[in-house]
């Protein structure tokens, strides 16, 4: 990539600031964002990876480094890699971490670790050692991000903002049927049991079908509390998804249950799933475990 060319289809980010300020926090979200997440890479080394990545034919198509002062010359060093970076087309944004002294210390503290730029001094000549080396940085970002008084999810919620797109904003919903007699999911936030419908496997014109068929379903949906219990239902999990946002999850496992897996559970996670599709901030995927073990 030469200087006036047309700019790659890629974006760079590099994640700097203040030795525990957040930028391990920083990291995972922006990996759970979808970005390609290198760990304290030498600045040499910076434009040789995203050059690397922009050739990857569309399979990285956002990188972001995280830097710290472990790296030799570090300030002058990553001023260049930036000016570099910009001059091939890139357009690096900056995001630059920090927090107050008495925070700082107090995040030290609590991990027993000392500061990198210690030595055999006190603990905030460490901090003040940092700070006055990453001020240059810190002047020339595009977002600083002050943790002092900042819990993860809202951190999370203000990446997200910054670095996310749209899709990075919904709620993904896996609606999973199964049947308790072959135990429940592991990996499920909430569970669901509709066992307390009519079981169609005691009827014999229904017992080889399953929920995805017709007349399963339309059995299954017309029993006595089926259609209230969905919709009771469905506003509770727009609670909870609405919650799990604010808190940053943005993954949702809802496992429904019956006594086998074929008929009752899977009719009502299809009804489930048919009425989430159209709410705002929400995808939803069924899969049906135990479909066919009978």
């Amino acid at each position: 990539m030469i200087a006036g060319s047309e700019p790659p289809g890629i974006e760079v980010t590099l994640v700097s600031g203040l030795s525990g300020a957040g930028r391990s926090t920083a990291a995972k979200v922006l990996e759970d964002l979808g970005w390609f997440v290198v760990d304290n890479l030498p600045p040499e080394l910076i434009a040789t990876m995203v050059d690397l990545g922009a050739r990857a034919r569309g399979e990285i198509t956002r990188i972001a480094v995280v830097m710290d002062v472990r790296s030799r010359a570090f300030t002058a060093d990553l001023g260049a890699v930036i000016k570099d970076l910009d001059a091939r087309g890139y357009k690096p944004r900056l995001l630059f971490l920090e927090a107050s002294d008495a925070v700082l210390v107090r995040r030290f503290e609590q991990v027993r670790r000392s500061h990198p730029l210690q030595g055999d001094g006190r603990l905030v000549d460490g901090i003040a050692a940092e700070r006055e080396l990453l001020r240059p940085l810190r002047e020339n970002a595009d977002l600083v991000v002050d943790t002092s008084t900042v819990p993860v999810p809202q951190l999370r919620a203000t990446l997200e903002r910054a670095f996310g797109t749209e899709t990075a904003q919904v709620t993904r919903i896996t609606l999973v049927s199964f049947g308790y007699k072959y135990g429940l999911p592991m990996d499920s936030d909430l569970v669901v049991d509709v066992r307390f419908l009519p079981n169609p496997y005691w009827i014999p014109e229904l017992r080889d079908f399953t929920g995805r068929d017709e007349t399963v379903r339309d059995y299954v949906l017309s029993q006595d509390g089926a259609e209230e219990f969905i919709g009771r239902y469905l506003e509770l999990l727009r609670l909870v998804g609405a919650g799990y946002r604010r808190e940053g999850k943005r993954y949702l496992t809802v496992a429904v249950g019956c006594t086998g897996g074929k008929h009752r559970s899977v009719a009502i996670s299809e009804e489930m799933a048919r009425r989430l599709a159209g709410s705002e901030g929400v995808t939803v995927n069924v899969t049906h475990r135990d479909l066919g073990r009978e």
